[in-house]
């Protein structure tokens, strides 16, 4: 009797384990399918961003997102809450402008899926042939359940910028 009472439970603590090792393997292919999702959605970001489509940029946005930039040096804007103000903020901006390339280095989703780092160098054509705007950025996106954004933190050297636009007179 003790043989059997031994070996019922081995079988029951074997099938708790199978069951949950079940429960992480979904766990963990549900975590990778949404850090993939979100970072297509990054992707895009920037697709959208070298497109000038600030239609597709904005619906890429939560209803309350914010977009952030924290050296905006008093020269840049400090960046824009909600997503109609998001869409304000870009769409004076691809006018200025011969095209846009951001070519990623480095793209991670971070151990929690629903934020995104991404490494990445900004090439900016100036108009009139006045030469090419050119700076590495450093960003965090965070999404929410449905995959949008619902914050976009823009890093970037403002030294650069202000040179690149010669605006260095006007840093704070």
């Amino acid at each position: 009797m003790r043989k059997s009472a031994i070996l019922l439970s081995i079988t029951a603590i074997s099938l708790l384990i199978s069951c949950s090792t079940e429960r992480v393997n979904e766990n963990h292919k549900s975590m990778k399918a949404i850090a993939e999702k979100n970072k297509q959605s990054t992707r895009a970001f920037f697709k959208a961003l070298e497109n000038e489509n600030v239609d597709a940029l904005a619906d890429l946005f939560a209803e309350d997102a914010e977009h952030i930039n924290p050296y905006a040096s008093g020269i840049f804007p400090e960046g824009a809450k909600g997503k109609e103000a998001i869409r304000k903020y870009w769409s004076p901006v691809f006018p200025n402008f011969d095209g846009m390339t951001f070519p990623i280095d480095e793209l991670y989703a971070m151990e929690d899926p629903s934020i995104v780092f991404v490494k990445y160098t900004g090439r900016i054509n100036l108009k009139n042939g006045a030469g090419t705007y050119e700076n590495n950025y450093y960003s965090t996106f965070r999404f929410n359940e449905e995959g949008k954004i619902t914050e976009y933190v823009e890093i970037f050297n403002p030294i650069v910028a202000a040179r690149g636009f010669g605006l260095l007179d006007q840093i704070r």
